[in-house]
């Protein structure tokens, strides 16, 4: 197995955001052009987050913190 380098994997999602964002729309029409493109919105912030993300190894596991918010609203939750 390839040892992993966190600093690269959360490189290669920060430049599948940038490819993603750059990318262009194929020659779709219709309900198949409006599922790429919301697909490509989905695939854009899925990658941002991850991409975003600072990393620390804890107990044995690799956690990773997800800026979801400036200022202070970082690190509160709401319980649902």
């Amino acid at each position: 197995m390839a040892k992993l380098d966190v600093d690269e994997f959360l490189q290669r999602f920060r430049d599948r955001a940038k490819a993603v964002e750059e990318r262009g729309i194929p020659p779709l029409e219709g309900d198949a052009r409006k599922i790429f493109i919301e697909q490509a919105k989905l695939d854009h912030l899925d990658y941002s987050l991850v991409g975003s993300a600072s990393w620390s190894v804890e107990e044995g596991n690799l956690v990773l913190r997800i800026p979801l918010a400036s200022g202070s609203d970082q690190g509160t939750e709401t319980d649902s």
